[in-house]
């Protein structure tokens, strides 16, 4: 009898972990998300202004360039013109993100919880761009390397997708065996 109370402590404490990880991960998911997709949208809205193609600055001779493209493919402008497939995929990328953190991981660490949460905002940047203009505002230009011109939101769901990797990978063996019983 009382190892039976001892393990419905101990799950009772189990929950109230969870149900305190599930709220700090909310907390920190909501700030990320929202203040990435502010960065992303205002610096986008800085841009858009400015003549297509042009160089508009050079911060960093040799280095970045700020030169506006409107996109209207996906990552290297692939899918190009597809605009409804690619706001399909944004919005499954989004919901499988939102799924898997608070359904399949409540008690996500919080450098996975900021990964996905780079991922989510970087990902709503962009569709909303797609969705308002049907294309993406792009004008970050590397130019020591023959490399696509890319935004703040393809810097978050980058970013974000090495993070949450890094996060996985470094997650206590431990853990993970005791999730899989």
């Amino acid at each position: 009898m009382g190892k039976g109370k001892a393990t419905g402590a101990a799950e009772e404490e189990r929950r109230e972990l969870i149900e305190r990880c599930k709220v700090r991960n909310a907390i920190i998911f909501g700030c990320i998300v929202i203040g990435w997709v502010l960065l992303d949208q205002i610096t986008k809205q800085f841009f858009d202004v400015q003549e297509v193609g042009a160089t508009v600055a050079e911060p960093i001779p040799g280095v970045i360039a700020f030169k506006l493209i409107r996109n209207t493919g996906g990552a290297w402008g692939m899918l190009g013109d597809m605009t409804f497939i690619l706001i399909a995929l944004s919005l499954v990328i989004c919901a499988a993100v939102i799924f898997y953190l608070f359904t399949v991981a409540p008690d996500a660490s919080v450098p996975l919880t900021v990964g996905l949460a780079l991922v989510f905002g970087g990902g709503v940047g962009n569709l909303i761009d797609r969705l308002t203009g049907g294309y993406v505002i792009d004008f970050i230009q590397t130019l020591f390397i023959d490399f696509p011109v890319f935004n703040i939101a393809d810097i978050g769901v980058t970013c974000g997708v090495v993070v949450t990797m890094v996060a996985l990978f470094a997650a206590p063996r431990s853990k993970l065996i005791a999730k899989e019983g």
